[in-house]
């Protein structure tokens, strides 16, 4: 007997109340990064109770779990990251956050009640399985270290493909919004140290201002893109942070600058660094000064497979959602470190939301939960039906 799209949606119907009850709790005791014991043990408790098995994972937060199904096969695996940020809540809702300087303004707490809710309608059609669903449920997405400590502690151990996903407030609910390639970009930081001479602000002609150098520094990696990269291929270089001097009639030693990179393909990311380099050090060598680049390389694009992403349009396509283009956003999201270990799909769900991630005043609809839900049971379903018949998946692993 087969599991139908119809069966999903009416059984994630019937858990709705049970999501959004969860879904509260945990917006109402939001915890930072790697702080996540409350949200990691309702968790647990939540799948204990649906007889769901807990495997071991050798971090302090975060749970990993899996659903057996009757028959062998392969593994999926769906992840939901759990951490909230440091935001003071404005929504004004009865369920706000009751902890001060604490929000899940980014939906953390959406997602988790999303997987939750399609890890009880696979363990109800359990005996219907043709392998297994591995569940993750991660801690430090915002920080961007959890996927990576994930990973070392053996999550992705025999699984052949993972889904995940952030939901959308641009999209109204019952929309999904899905892109093979590139979706989000990789995130790297940088520091340019500027090297100059001090000296008094009366008597400039003494001294290398290096302030003056890295005000032009600032300028000139703005061509870093518009004139050294393709203009088929996107690229973000923002300096967010100057400093320099502590006084007002000093010409200091130094100035610092801090910024960011945001890129889409490998190949632009690797020329990045030696790009700004260059920029920055001829700059300053023609006012007489010196710079240094230090790079801080951070999470890859996220980088949808093909077949993976297909898994989730012929699921959404039976449970009669509406499937659009998803756009590609310039954020980044540490999904992309499963991604460089197995192929696998990120998708947007759309929320309906009041304000974009990050804002005070951010909401989601929960109207979207069970709809959520049964996607995300549905792919998982379709990932591990296909894997049994053709093998369309199984491809090689990413170095």
């Amino acid at each position: 007997m087969t599991i139908t799209a119809e069966d999903l949606l009416r059984e994630a119907a019937e858990y709705h109340s049970k999501l959004v009850e969860i879904r509260r709790e945990l917006h109402s005791y939001p915890e930072l990064s790697w702080e996540e014991h409350r949200t990691t043990r309702k968790i647990r408790d939540t799948l204990t109770e649906a007889g769901i098995s807990i495997l071991p994972l050798a971090i302090p937060v975060g749970v990993l779990a899996e659903i057996t199904g009757a028959a062998p096969g392969p593994t999926v695996a769906l992840r939901a990251d759990i951490d909230a940020l440091p935001i003071q809540e404005e929504s004004g809702l009865p369920y706000a956050s009751l902890v001060k300087g604490r929000m899940h303004a980014c939906g953390h707490d959406f997602h988790t009640s999303v997987i939750l809710g399609a890890a009880l309608l696979l363990q109800k059609h359990a005996a219907k399985l043709p392998g297994r669903v591995r569940l993750l449920f991660q801690p430090a997405e915002e920080k961007g270290t959890g996927a990576k400590a994930m990973i070392e502690a053996g999550a992705l151990e025999g699984v052949s493909a993972i889904f995940g996903m952030h939901n959308k407030p641009d999209l109204p609910v019952g929309t999904i919004g899905l892109l093979s390639g590139p979706l989000m970009a990789s995130v790297d930081g940088f520091n340019i140290t500027v090297s100059g001479k001090g000296g008094h602000a009366a008597v400039p002609d003494a001294a290398i201002d290096p302030i003056v150098a890295a005000s032009a520094i600032v300028g000139g990696l703005q061509t870093a893109v518009s004139r050294s990269i393709s203009p088929f291929e996107s690229a973000v270089v923002s300096v967010c942070q100057f400093h320099a001097g502590t006084s007002w009639n000093v010409i200091p030693d130094t100035a610092a600058l801090d910024g960011t990179v945001r890129t889409f393909h490998p190949q632009v990311r690797q020329k990045i660094p030696e790009l700004l380099e260059r920029i920055a050090t001829g700059i300053a060598a023609g006012f007489g000064a010196r710079a240094e680049l230090e790079w801080f390389a951070g999470t890859p694009s996220v980088d949808n497979h093909p077949a993976a992403t297909e898994v989730f349009h012929s699921a959404a396509e039976a449970l009669r959602l509406n499937v659009v283009e998803a756009k590609p956003s310039a954020g980044g999201e540490d999904f992309a470190h499963y991604q460089q270990v197995v192929p696998g799909s990120f998708a947007w769900i759309g929320t309906s939301g009041s304000e974009e991630w990050h804002h005070p005043k951010f909401t989601v609809n929960e109207d979207a939960l069970s709809p959520g839900a049964a996607l995300f049971a549905l792919a998982a379903i379709h990932a591990l039906e296909r894997w049994e018949t053709d093998n369309e998946l199984q491809l090689e692993r990413y170095a």
